[in-house]
């Protein structure tokens, strides 16, 4: 377990590993803001986003992703604080800083009626892009998202899943440096879902810098970065792994014993100087849960105390426990 979890920290982005590095931060803002009324918006958003990396922005449905999008593109000026983008005000961006930005909306918005490859036609135009480098680039993204051999092919006609792959391929029409996408795997299969992922992947590979909204929680895994929304605020901003982190106070580990001495396991662990916290799972009768600063070198202790008391240890395992749980517990804690 110990050695995944050192290949997954050195696949984080220099980035995110070096910040001082990374130069200027590509998106930063401050306390800002955008009311519709008293209740309703985005509030004192303060974060930034370093260039060459996947930021996650989740949170459930309506709780601010897409006023944060619009904010950020220029749609919506702030109504307080401070919003720079590419070393801009987005509403103030001129059209040489909007050709470095991507954007891929929440709905469908392309022309029913075209086929694939003409909306792909029509989208990139719009950046003056000239018949031959129009021609490459429609060859070269309509491969990547898997349509070059539906390009004929009327959009009205394709599945849900096929849209959103041709919306991504017009956003990224003129090669942007920025990529906005709000909400790409909503309403989209498994399969999919992982598929876009991979994608985004290999575009952040590239180089480019990705701001990606979702109410998928899972989704986070595949973030380099993620902000955490609730009630147009934002919670928290880390890594995935920190956050898994912050939620159950360090590195969770996995123990199985013998149901009826469960309790008492518990009990014993919960005074070992390494652990913060051991707590019997409540579905689960015979499995203990614990939260240690650090689990490799924790785990052979733990195993020993238990033994030492004749407590028979069934498994035991490093735990990373789903993102969707670490979602619920921050969030919980958060409310309290």
């Amino acid at each position: 377990m110990r050695r995944r979890f050192e290949s997954a920290v050195a696949d984080v982005p220099q980035a995110i590993k070096n910040p001082e590095e990374a130069g200027p931060p590509i998106i930063q803002t401050e306390k800002a803001s955008h009311r519709f009324s008293s209740d309703a918006g985005v509030y004192d958003l303060t974060f930034y986003v370093p260039r060459g990396v996947i930021f996650g922005l989740i949170g459930p449905s309506g709780c601010g992703k897409t006023t944060t999008v619009r904010m950020l593109t220029g749609m919506y000026k702030p109504t307080s604080g401070k919003v720079m983008v590419l070393g801009q005000e987005p509403h103030r961006f001129t059209s040489s800083t909007r050709e470095k930005i991507g954007y891929m909306p929440q709905h469908f918005v392309l022309y029913p009626m075209l086929s694939v490859a003409e909306n792909f036609n029509f989208s990139a135009a719009l950046y003056g892009l000239g018949l031959f480098r129009l021609m490459h680039r429609q060859h070269q993204l309509l491969k990547f998202v898997e349509l070059y051999n539906q390009r004929h092919r009327i959009t009205s006609k394709l599945s849900g899943g096929m849209q959103r792959r041709l919306q991504l391929a017009c956003a990224l029409a003129h090669d942007p440096e920025l990529i906005f996408a709000d909400e790409p795997t909503a309403g989209v299969d498994p399969v999919l879902r992982s598929k876009f992922w991979e994608h985004f992947r290999e575009l952040r590979n590239a180089g480019k810098t990705l701001f990606v909204t979702t109410q998928y929680v899972a989704e986070a895994e595949n973030c380099d970065l993620v902000g955490i929304m609730r009630a147009g605020r934002l919670l928290y901003i880390d890594t995935p792994q920190d956050l898994r982190r912050k939620a159950f106070g360090g590195d969770l580990v996995r123990i199985v014993v013998d149901p009826a001495r469960a309790r008492e396991a518990a009990q014993l662990l919960s005074n070992q100087p390494t652990v913060k916290d051991a707590r019997q799972a409540y579905a689960q009768q015979d499995l203990i849960l614990v939260s240690t600063e650090d689990a490799a070198s924790a785990l052979p202790n733990l195993l020993s105390t238990l033994r030492d008391h004749g407590i028979d240890v069934r498994e035991s395992e490093q735990y990373a426990s789903p993102f969707d749980e670490v979602f619920l517990e921050l969030v919980k804690r958060e409310g309290e």
